[in-house]
C-alpha cells in the first residue's frame, strides 16, 4: 500500500453512524453511568473524540506511539521545554524560528534552563557542543527560514550516545516527505497550521513521540497546563491532512522552478532551496527526504531593508503575510515580521540577512508564479531600489 492511500484510510469512518467524515464532537463535557464509570471520555480538557482521531492519524503518519494536539505550534514546543528542569540545557539549531527563540530565551532561561545554539548543519558541531547538562537536543530542518539540512539519523546517535533527547520540528517537511522519528529522533513537532492544516484557516500544534513512557508525559503536561486543540480545529486539521500528499507533491514541484529561476536573475545574490545542487546539504536532504518542500528563500544583491521592503510589497499572486505552507503563495521578510524578536547581530550570524526574503509557493500555476516575481524585479528597477549597488559595494 502507498503512503497516499494508507493516509487517506488511516482517517476512519465513524464506527457510530457510517459518517465518511470524522464528526465534530462538540461538547465540554460526557455523562457518566457512575462515578469514574464512562465511556472513555470526561471533561474535553483531558480528552476529546475529534482530537484522539487526529493524535491517531498523525501518530500513523509518523510512525510514532503517541501524538498530541495543541493549541498552536507553540503551546507543543512549551510542552516538550516542560520536560526539563532547572539546571538543564538545550542545544538548539542557530537558525531557529524567532518564536520558538522567543520560547526559550526570554521564558525559560529565566527558570534556569540555558540554551545553546549552534549550527548543526555539521553534525560535529553538535558532538562538539554538548555538555554533561545537555538533555535536549533541538533541530529544525529544513530551518526557518534559510533552509539549513542537519543529519537527523547522524544527531540522533550522538543524542542517544550521550543520554539526550532529540527533538525535530518537521513543520517544512510534514511527513509527506520526512518522518524523523525512523531516523532516529525521539520527539517530532509541528506546526499543524502549516502543511497538515494546509488551507490558512487554522491554529494548530502537535507533538508525536517515538517511545508511549515519553508520550503519556506529553498527554500529562498538556493537561495540567490545558492547551488543547478544540474539536473544530482538529477536524479541520484532518480535513487538511486528507490531501496533504498531492498538495505537497505539488509544492515541491512549483518551488524546485521557483528556485530554479531565483537562481539566475541577476538582482538575486543567493538562493536558499535544499532541491538544488549548489544547496550545502543538497546530499543529506535527498538522503531522509522524499521532497525538498515549498519554501524558498533568498536574498538580494542590494543586501538593504529597504530594498526587501519594496520587492515584498510590490507581487501580486505572493501575499505579504506571516506564515506558510497554505494554498496561496505568501512571502515575507523574516528580519522585520517572524524573526524580529531575534537580536538582529545573532539574525545575521545565522544567515538571515537584512535583504532576505522568505517564500511560501502555493498550489497557483507556477508559470504566473514566475511571472510575478519577475513583474516585482522589474518594478524595483524601474524604481531604481534593486538595481543600484549598495555603498559598500
Amino acid at each position: 500500500m502507498s503512503n497516499a492511500t494508507q493516509l487517506i484510510h488511516s482517517i476512519p469512518v465513524d464506527a457510530l453512524t457510517g459518517a465518511i467524515s470524522v464528526p465534530i464532537y462538540q461538547t465540554s463535557t460526557f455523562v457518566q453511568e457512575a462515578p469514574g464509570v464512562n465511556k472513555g471520555y470526561d471533561y474535553a480538557r483531558s480528552n476529546n473524540p475529534t482530537r484522539a482521531t487526529l493524535e491517531t492519524i498523525i501518530a500513523q503518519l509518523e510512525k510514532g506511539s503517541v501524538g498530541v494536539a495543541f493549541g498552536s505550534g507553540l503551546a507543543a514546543i512549551d510542552a516538550v521545554v516542560k520536560l526539563l528542569k532547572a539546571g538543564d540545557e538545550i542545544l538548539a539549531v542557530d537558525d531557529i524560528y524567532g518564536g520558538a527563540f522567543r520560547l526559550f530565551t526570554h521564558i525559560y532561561e529565566k527558570f534556569g534552563i540555558k540554551i545553546n545554539y549552534v549550527d548543526t548543519t555539521n553534525a560535529e558541531n553538535v558532538f562538539n557542543a554538548i555538555t554533561p547538562n545537555t538533555k535536549l537536543i533541538w533541530l529544525e530542518t529544513p530551518t526557518n527560514p534559510t533552509l539549513k539540512v542537519s543529519d537527523i539519523e547522524a544527531i540522533a546517535k550522538i543524542a542517544k550516545a550521550n543520554s539526550c533527547l532529540l527533538c525535530v520540528d518537521n513543520t517544512f517537511a510534514s511527513p509527506a516527505l520526512q518522518q524523523p522519528l525512523s531516523l532516529g529522533a525521539d520527539i517530532v513537532i509541528h506546526s499543524a497550521t502549516k502543511y497538515l492544516g494546509g488551507h490558512s484557516d487554522l491554529i494548530a500544534g502537535l507533538v508525536v513521540t517515538k517511545e508511549k513512557e515519553l508520550g503519556e508525559k506529553i498527554k500529562f503536561i498538556q493537561n495540567a497546563s490545558g492547551a488543547i486543540l478544540a474539536p473544530f480545529d482538529s477536524w479541520l486539521v484532518i480535513r487538511g491532512i486528507e490531501t496533504l500528499h498531492l498538495r505537497v507533491q505539488q509544492h515541491c514541484r512549483n518551488a524546485q522552478a521557483v528556485a530554479e529561476f531565483l537562481e539566475t536573475h541577476p538582482a538575486v545574490d543567493k538562493v536558499y532551496y535544499p532541491g538544488l545542487k549548489t544547496h550545502l546539504n543538497h546530499n543529506i536532504a535527498k538522503k531522509q527526504s522524499k521532497g525538498f518542500g515549498g519554501i524558498v528563500s533568498f536574498t538580494l544583491k542590494n543586501n538593504t531593508e529597504a530594498a526587501a521592503t519594496a520587492f515584498v510589497t510590490s507581487t501580486n499572486y505572493f501575499k505579504l503575510a506571516e506564515s506558510l505552507g497554505g494554498v496561496k503563495s505568501l512571502l515575507c521578510h523574516p528580519a522585520q515580521m517572524t524573526h524580529k524578536s531575534i537580536p538582529a547581530e545573532k539574525r545575521r550570524a545565522s544567515g538571515v540577512a537584512d535583504s532576505l526574503i522568505r517564500l511560501s509557493v502555493g498550489l497557483e500555476d507556477v508559470q504566473d508564479l514566475i511571472t510575478d516575481l519577475e513583474q516585482a524585479f522589474k518594478k524595483q528597477q524601474k524604481e531604481k531600489q534593486v538595481f543600484e549597488p549598495s555603498i559598500s559595494a
